[in-house]
């Protein structure tokens, strides 16, 4: 456009968190929302172990160091321009379709073990994931909020390896980078909004927010489109979403037999 381009291979890099940012305050401008809630406003001030200012700090931080890492991957590894399917014949179609699916389970399968791993070790939950657990009390822009060395791990090795698993162009990638942070943006939100799609997931918000409670730190490692892994490897805990007397919901956990 006025004979200013920009390559797939940048807005891949930059557009997702441009999308993670108007995600994330879309949510606030909804307001309080007591209703909906799964905790009360005020927790996110009072039952956090870290300031919201830190954690602006933090998620561009990370986001700058994504933007750096995805450039380099994509001048290591290669644009796959060649595989870019058409949206002019069906058989391209569905190339996308199982590219979109198998980034989906390559990225849910990485970080639910990782993800388990950085739980179940003492040392790597105490000095990594300890600090994304600072949030007690999920919203939706601190959803990257954690340590730099996890965040590479997580968020930049994961979307690599997705990309490269799947075999996507660059243009695709925008859309499945996209996709996978909205969705986990909407993990962290703490609301249950009706009509919401994402809430008749398996993995929904309730399943992730119940992980963020001290209770829930054992189960529901899923992270972010399935819960297949949880169910399978036995760490799916199952939930009741019930009404609070004062108002919003509150979860409880229910075991299978």
């Amino acid at each position: 456009m006025g004979g200013f381009d920009i390559s797939d291979e940048v807005l891949s890099a930059v557009v997702p968190n441009i999308v993670y940012w108007v995600y994330s305050w879309m949510y606030l401008a909804l307001g309080t929302c007591p209703d909906y809630r799964l905790h009360p406003k005020e927790d996110q001030d009072t039952k956090n172990f870290v300031s919201k200012k830190a954690v602006i700090k933090n998620v561009l931080l990370q986001q700058l160091r994504q933007v750096i890492a995805f450039l380099l991957m994509y001048k290591v590894a290669g644009s796959n321009v060649d595989r870019a399917p058409s949206v002019a014949d069906m058989s391209s179609f569905l190339v996308a379709c199982r590219q979109f699916f198998v980034a989906m389970v390559a990225l849910d399968t990485y970080q639910y073990f990782l993800h388990r791993l950085m739980h179940q070790n003492k040392f790597l939950y105490r000095h990594l994931h300890s600090q994304h657990h600072r949030l007690v009390v999920p919203y939706t822009y601190g959803a990257i909020y954690n340590h730099p060395i996890e965040g590479f791990l997580f968020d930049i090795v994961g979307g690599i390896l997705s990309y490269v698993v799947s075999g996507m162009s660059p243009r695709m990638s925008i859309y499945f980078y996209c996709f996978a942070t909205i969705k986990n943006v909407d993990d962290h939100c703490g609301l249950l909004l009706p009509g919401n799609p994402w809430q008749f997931l398996s993995n929904s918000t309730a399943f992730h927010d119940f992980h963020h409670q001290h209770v829930g730190g054992k189960y529901n490692f899923s992270q972010p489109f399935f819960a297949f892994w949880d169910k399978l490897l036995g760490t799916y805990m199952p939930l009741s979403v019930e009404e609070r007397a004062d108002g919003g919901f509150q979860l409880k956990p229910r075991p299978t037999k």
